[in-house]
């Protein structure tokens, strides 16, 4: 695996103070959301550790050990791996996720989906063949929706 460099970092922060983050304080609105035409990219061969805060969509074809706070979209190819917590806005997972997730719109699971982990969100679509091992919240998408997942920023 190559390590990521600074160099590689254009639209995302990687954050290595100690905070926590919940997901309203992360989105700064009330469930407001425009979809963003930037796309972060994590390709295949390349190996990210820390926390990532974006603001724009993000792809992950490589592998990422830390947690992923995005208030775009979040697509998880067939070749990524995300080990730590992702808060988004809407996601599709064809790949592995090794942690909680919690989705303020609409969470797809495809077919080759691996899913170690609690799930919340408001929309859920699980494809045959994909793989969940934990529980799912519900929530009302009619309701304000506060979300409960907190995001720790750790070292």
């Amino acid at each position: 695996m190559n390590p990521i460099t600074l160099k590689d970092i254009r639209h995302f922060t990687i954050l290595t103070t100690d905070s926590m983050l919940k997901r309203k304080d992360f989105f700064n609105s009330t469930s407001q959301y425009e979809e963003s035409t930037e796309t972060n990219r994590i390709v295949t061969g390349t190996e990210l550790t820390g926390d990532v805060v974006s603001d724009s969509n993000f792809m992950l074809e490589g592998e990422m050990n830390g947690n992923l706070s995005c208030s775009g979209k979040v697509t998880i190819g067939s070749t990524g791996k995300l080990r730590g917590n992702l808060v988004c806005v809407n996601s599709e997972i064809n790949g592995t996720v090794d942690g909680e997730i919690t989705v303020e719109g609409l969470l797809t699971l495809n077919e080759t989906a691996r899913i170690n982990g609690d799930i919340q969100t408001t929309k859920l679509i699980i494809q045959e063949g994909a793989i969940f091992e934990g529980s799912c919240v519900m929530k009302s998408p009619s309701a304000h929706t506060t979300f409960t997942a907190d995001v720790s920023l750790d070292d």
